[in-house]
């Protein structure tokens, strides 16, 4: 069964700095490649970034240099710290996995609607 638990989003001014982090199961942070997309209301889905078994990550060029994802091994957790948020940013953020593939086409993949996510978590850019 896969386990997604988003935590960490709120209301930020533009320039904030957020820290979105995401509690999966053992099974699906050891064998899967994880990731976040965000969707805003009458939006497209947008996969944000996404990092494989190995550590690789690929980002949307929207948030290269501004955003950066991580794990935590210790705790099957991943995390997005995002920094310099912009009122484009806001939408609902949800982390996702996918069987281990790439980062590059778990990112292609998230996008487009495949894999398992969680709830979501609002993150909201104010000007």
């Amino acid at each position: 069964q896969v386990q997604l638990v988003e935590s960490g989003g709120c209301s930020v001014q533009a320039g904030g700095t957020l820290r979105l982090s995401c509690e999966t199961s053992r099974y699906t942070y050891r064998t899967g490649s994880l990731g976040w997309f965000r969707q805003a209301p009458a939006q497209e889905r947008e996969g944000v970034t996404a990092i494989d078994r190995d550590g690789s990550t690929s980002y949307a060029d929207s948030v290269k240099g501004r955003f950066t994802i991580s794990k935590d091994n210790a705790k099957n957790t991943l995390s997005l710290q995002m920094n310099s948020l912009k009122p484009e940013d806001t939408a609902m953020y949800y982390c996702a996995a996918a069987p281990s593939i790439t980062a590059i086409q778990a990112l292609g993949r998230f996008s487009a609607g495949f894999g398992d996510w969680g709830q979501g978590t609002q993150v909201t850019v104010s000007s």
